[in-house]
């Protein structure tokens, strides 16, 4: 079993633990993994993508309210460092589509514009080498917080790296030095993002 699938075990069981049978068992009807299109496209855009994301891709190729045949899936699937936050694991297909999509409005974090907001020494300051995979999106659609992994680190960080977007108040910091322990920490942390109140909010 490799994390990626270790990984998805331990959720089914945390959602059947929290009351979330109805919701997961729809969503395991309805998902499948990446077509080979959009994982050849991938690769193109982010030839170093770690295995374990492609392998959670292959298990289930997002959901954000991902269309599967005729039903549409929004199934909170991800965590971070914080407690009891849930995110959405986006679709190959919208990773591509938001490639670029900090750069047009993260000037300032990159910049370091403003004194009092923080950001990791870890994370290049050169807007035009950013080159950042974002993988997922917080409960209220993104706007709150949003993940990705890091292939343009500066050179006191880790070309991997797992960084999340936190605003209100702002910040940007590194969360695990790659996607692997990024998964094992959430594993290690008992998904604590999957709570009664969170799978009520989203049946």
């Amino acid at each position: 079993m490799n994390i990626a699938q270790k990984y998805v075990a331990g959720l089914k069981k945390a959602y059947y633990e929290n009351g979330g049978e109805k919701q997961w068992e729809r969503f395991e009807r309805a998902a499948h993994g990446i077509g080979r299109e959009d994982r050849e496209k991938l690769l193109v855009l982010y030839p170093d993508i770690p295995d374990s994301l492609l392998q959670l891709l292959d298990i289930a190729d997002g959901t954000y309210w991902r269309k599967y045949s005729e039903e549409k899936i929004a199934l909170l699937f991800l965590g971070s460092d914080i407690e009891e936050y849930p995110y959405f694991l986006l679709s190959a297909q919208q990773m591509i589509d938001t490639k670029d999509d900090f750069q047009t409005w993260g000037d300032y974090l990159i910049n370091r514009e403003f004194d009092d907001i923080p950001v990791d020494a870890g994370i290049c300051n050169d807007l035009n080498q950013l080159h950042w995979l974002h993988f997922a999106d917080c409960v209220n659609n993104g706007g709150t917080s949003q993940l990705y992994i890091d292939f343009s680190p500066s050179s006191e960080g880790k070309e991997g790296q797992v960084v999340r977007y936190l605003h209100d108040p702002d910040e940007l910091v590194i969360i695990a030095d790659r996607f692997d322990e990024y998964l094992q920490s959430l594993i290690d942390g008992d998904y604590d993002f999957v709570t009664e109140d969170c799978i009520e909010g989203w049946e």
